[in-house]
Parts: C-alpha cells; sequence; structure tokens
C-alpha cells in the first residue's frame, strides 16, 4: 500500500492509503489539485503492516466525513441536547433536507456511506458487510420508515436524513462569516446551511447499518420560513395598526350619574377633549349630551337585561 511522504515533516500526511502509486498520486491530485505537483510530496510505500492498517482506517474515516452544501434544518435540537420519545441519553441532533438538485452533496454522501461500509466490515461486522445495511438517507417523496406516511410538505423534493452527537460533543454553529452564532433565536426549524457529517457502522440489537453523526460544525447561511410550532407574529394577532380612536366632546356633569374619568385640568390651561371609549359589544351608541347608562346585570345568567343585543 502506498501513501504521500512529506519530505519537510518527514511524516506520511493527508490520509492517504492505495494499492499502487498512480492511485496514490490521483488521490493527492483529487485532495490538494496543483498543489500536489511540489517538491516535497513523494508518493511511498509503507513499511510496515500495522502502518497500513493504520493509514487504511485514517482513509476510511477521512472518506466517510462529508461537508454538505446548502441545506435545510428540521427538528433541529443544536442548541441544547434532547432525549428521544423511547428515552436513552439526551443527544444534540437535526433533521436535513438535502436538496435532489444538489448531486455533488448527494454523490459525497454515497461515496462516505460506501467507505463507512468497508470500516464496518472490517473492524464491526467481522470481516462480512450484511446483506441487509439499513441506510439513514431516505427519499423525501417518499414514505417515513417509522410509519408509512408520507414526509412533510418540506421535505418533497429533498433527501432526508438524522444526524446526532453526544452530550459532551456539542455542535459548534457559525454564521455565513464563520462567525460564532450567539443569540438563541438565529438557530430553529426552517433556516438553511451546511452541515459536517461523519457516517459510521453501528451493530446495536441485531441491526446492523451505517449512522449519521453530526461532526462538530455547523454554518447557518440564511433565514427560512421556520417550520413545526413556532410562536405567530404580533401583527397576526392584533392587526397591523393601532385601533382608531373616537372623541367626543365633553359631556355636561350631571349630579346622581355615574361619571367617567376626566383627568385633572391644570389652572390656566385650556379645557381639554375627553376621549369617549367605544360603546361595548351589544350597547347602543350614546348620543351626544346624554348621560352614558350601565347596563343592569342578572346574576344568574350574567348577561345584560336592559339594553341587550335585541333591546330587550
Amino acid at each position: 500500500m502506498y501513501g504521500i511522504y512529506s519530505s519537510v515533516s518527514k511524516k506520511y500526511v493527508f490520509g492517504i492509503c492505495e494499492p499502487s502509486k498512480s492511485k496514490a498520486r490521483k488521490a493527492l491530485e483529487n485532495k490538494i489539485g496543483k498543489d500536489s505537483r511540489k517538491w516535497r510530496f513523494e508518493v511511498r510505500k509503507y513499511k510496515n503492516q500495522r502502518r497500513n492498517e493504520q493509514m487504511t482506517n485514517q482513509n476510511q474515516a477521512n472518506s466517510s466525513r462529508v461537508v454538505t452544501g446548502e441545506v435545510r434544518f428540521s427538528y433541529v435540537n443544536l442548541l441544547k441536547p434532547r432525549e428521544n420519545q423511547y428515552g436513552g441519553e439526551p443527544k444534540y441532533s437535526v433533521t436535513i433536507l438535502v436538496p435532489k438538485s444538489d448531486t455533488a452533496t448527494k454523490a459525497r454522501i454515497d461515496a462516505a456511506i460506501e467507505a463507512a461500509k468497508q470500516y464496518g466490515k472490517s473492524k464491526v461486522w467481522n470481516g462480512i458487510i450484511p446483506p441487509m445495511v439499513a441506510i439513514p438517507v431516505y427519499d423525501g417523496d417518499g414514505v417515513k420508515p417509522s410509519d408509512g406516511m408520507p414526509f412533510g410538505e418540506e421535505c418533497k423534493g429533498h433527501w432526508v436524513f438524522s444526524a446526532s452527537s453526544k452530550v459532551d460533543q456539542p455542535p459548534k454553529i457559525v454564521d455565513v462569516n464563520t462567525n460564532p452564532v450567539i443569540d438563541p433565536t438565529e438557530v430553529y426549524s426552517g433556516m438553511y446551511g451546511r452541515i459536517a457529517i461523519n457516517f459510521a457502522p453501528y451493530a446495536q440489537a441485531g441491526k446492523k447499518g451505517i449512522g449519521a453523526y453530526i461532526s462538530t460544525n455547523v454554518q447557518k447561511t440564511r433565514d427560512g420560513d421556520p417550520l413545526g410550532s413556532s410562536a405567530p407574529a404580533a401583527s397576526d394577532d392584533f392587526g397591523g395598526g393601532a385601533p382608531q380612536q373616537q372623541y367626543a366632546p365633553q359631556q355636561p356633569q350631571n349630579y346622581g350619574q355615574q361619571q367617567q374619568y376626566q383627568p385633572q385640568q391644570g389652572y390656566g390651561q385650556p379645557h381639554q377633549q375627553q376621549y369617549q371609549a367605544p360603546p361595548q359589544y351589544g350597547q347602543p351608541q350614546q348620543g351626544f349630551g346624554q348621560p352614558q347608562q350601565q347596563p343592569q346585570i342578572d346574576p344568574i345568567t350574567g348577561q345584560p337585561i336592559n339594553g341587550g343585543v335585541m333591546g330587550i
């Protein structure tokens, strides 16, 4: 097996491990481009089998890590770990929607899954790739594996998968300029971004498959329509502007009648117009100059018994 040796740092670099010199050189070109022609990089054969195995494992680990193009995030639990519905230890987690138009990201994901299978063969599955390997990526235009129901509308036209990380491996979230995102309200289901994912084999409870794990870094690239339950905008609840207020000249003061509250006038100040509240629902509007009457309430039904909706 052959790798890339740096004559400057005096060690093998880039984690490349290929069965021939030409393949090792090609792998270097794919990784660093024109810099591969620099004199300090040499294709060398690994000296012993142990080193060979170490580089093979490192190469597989590197090839099973993917940095996506722009995706959409759903079921976002990136700021605080959360228990799943079946219990178990809390985890950070997110569902990732990859547009089907992004064929480059999908190709990298497929290659990473294949690399994870090879790693699983040698390290997890006793030298055999199982005939049925559970794959974490699903077609958003199909049905959910959990209940056979269609995916949500936001998943249409996307590849869908979920990724998680343990409590002691919190994601690092940055903005489009790679500055840390401090405001928690900036991280939500529906936003767009990029994420680093590591695909790795597992064998658990008789099931063998490939899992997707958050490889530390998450980048928010832009805002999107929130998904799931989110607080409605204030304008949706209360309308777009202040209600129009009605004003009327001050009512004449009649002793014996209940008076509306008037702000105290200062000496020498011009007399201010009094604000008259809009009529209550179900009450006839008072005319100018008429004292406003208070409705009588039935103590049993709690309904007004004079001046009701029908005037009864």
